[in-house]
């Protein structure tokens, strides 16, 4: 989080003309995992938000835009992207698994194109590659969402669909031929789409201290339900974070 953060200040700071917002904070991130036995991963989760139309950080997710415009009623662009994935599984987390190969987390990267309208409704597409070399392969992910106000409360509510490779579901819920057993057949998927919903739900403390909090929900691919070492159609995922903003 430190070297990011510093990339953003100095790079930011080198290229803008105006004052530039930051929101930093951190908190527990919690997500189950849809596998038999395996315990939910629950990690802390460094969160910045900065978009100055050059360089952007989203959560734990970062990248440079090279095409676009930003206006005051419709703004878009085309950027680099890259953004963490914390999945998969190790064969010691669950006498279900035991015999499996593991499978890793990894690095996800590659183009994005994003539009708002009016600050408020928003669209997002990314065609996004491995870059760990962990699946070696690549989806498709459109998120499309708004902003709602109630009192002071602010809720950012989102669609997410996420067109997933063969190679993607095979790597974190197939079973190879050297991995089943009497109980455990080998099994492989095809392609297939990954639907989500979430929300961010933000509540200022004070003027620049506020609590934000993620709520998720994706339901996976139904090529990949029916592997036998998946338990969960569904994976639950959140954040709560302290958040503090400045102007710099």
């Amino acid at each position: 989080m430190k070297f990011l953060l510093i990339f953003v200040l100095v790079f930011s700071y080198m290229y803008a003309k105006d004052t530039q917002k930051v929101t930093l904070g951190i908190g527990p991130y919690v997500q189950s995992q849809p596998y038999y036995g395996v315990k939910n991963i629950v990690v802390p989760s460094p969160v910045i938000f900065f978009d100055n139309g050059l360089i952007y950080v989203r959560w734990s997710r970062a990248g440079i835009y090279f095409l676009g415009e930003k206006g005051d009623e419709i703004s878009w662009g085309f950027s680099l992207t890259a953004q963490p994935r914390p999945f998969g599984y190790k064969p010691t987390d669950s006498t279900a698994l035991k015999g499996m190969e593991e499978r890793k987390s990894t690095v996800e990267g590659g183009l994005a194109f994003s539009a708002s309208y009016q600050k408020d409704t928003y669209i997002e597409v990314m065609l996004l590659t491995d870059l760990l070399s962990r699946h070696d392969s690549w989806l498709l992910r459109t998120e499309i969402g708004d902003t709602y106000k109630a009192g002071d409360f602010t809720f950012y509510p989102s669609v997410v669909l996420m067109y997933e490779s063969q190679h993607f579901l095979n790597y974190y819920y197939g079973v190879k031929q050297t991995e089943s057993t009497a109980t455990r057949k080998a099994y492989t998927t095809s392609s297939g789409l990954e639907i989500g919903i979430q929300t961010y739900i933000s509540y200022p403390l004070t003027k620049n201290v506020s609590i934000l909090t993620n709520l998720r929900y994706d339901h996976i691919a139904t090529t990949a339900k029916h592997s036998p070492i998946v338990k969960d159609s569904y994976i639950y995922s959140g954040l709560f974070s302290l958040m503090y903003s400045f102007e710099y």
